[in-house]
């Protein structure tokens, strides 16, 4: 165990998260109408599952904690005001009538969206290592569920979004990205995914 927590910004933590968590459905509800790759739809399908199966994972979190999932917090109420610019964008990007740019949009409002979301269970996983009692029993079940569904999550997204982009120049793209097939779940395994990009358009 390392040097105590502050308990009150663990708190405000988790209340983020569970808001991150909360707009991140609303994110790949909207983003499903934004996705015409149909091999992406399958993926952002999977992670809006996954995305639901966090939130109730904090939600237990929450139970255990004896802390009130509706409270509000001023961090939090920022993170629910991103999470709705973030589909607000996409919805716009929709009424534009053009899909392959609304594809694009979403694409970016995932990554976004999902780097604070990464960041957070790298923070709870911190805040677990150096908890004890009830509290790092609470996070650590919590980060056995999640298990790589954040690292997942991002890196792949991010993958997605620079190809489809890549594609949307005129440019040789590798769809799905390298990401998919080299089964990235670390920042290294998504920095050697990209640079493998090159190898796998020549042997396609």
């Amino acid at each position: 165990m390392g040097q105590a927590i502050k308990k009150d910004q663990l708190h405000e933590l988790l209340y983020q998260a569970l808001e991150t968590e909360a707009g991140g459905i609303k994110i790949y509800e909207t983003a499903l109408k934004c996705a015409i790759n149909e091999d992406l739809h399958e993926e952002w399908e999977g992670y809006l599952e996954e995305t639901r199966k966090h939130h109730k994972t904090l939600l237990g979190v929450f139970q255990k904690l004896g802390l009130d999932p509706e409270e509000s917090t001023p961090g939090r109420t920022v993170v629910a005001h991103i999470g709705a610019s973030l589909v607000k964008a996409m919805e716009m990007a929709l009424k534009a009538g053009d899909p392959e740019a609304a594809q694009l949009v979403a694409g970016e409002c995932v990554v976004l969206a999902e780097t604070k979301d990464h960041l957070n269970w790298t923070l709870i996983d911190h805040a677990c290592e150096n908890a004890s009692g009830k509290v790092e029993e609470a996070l650590q079940e919590a980060l056995d569920i999640i298990g790589n569904d954040e690292d997942h999550h991002l890196y792949h997204s991010a993958g997605w979004t620079r190809e489809l982009w890549i594609d949307a120049l005129g440019l040789p793209a590798v769809l799905p990205p390298p990401e998919e097939e080299k089964h990235v779940e670390t920042a290294i395994g998504a920095s050697r995914a990209e640079q493998a990009r090159d190898e796998m358009l020549k042997r396609n």
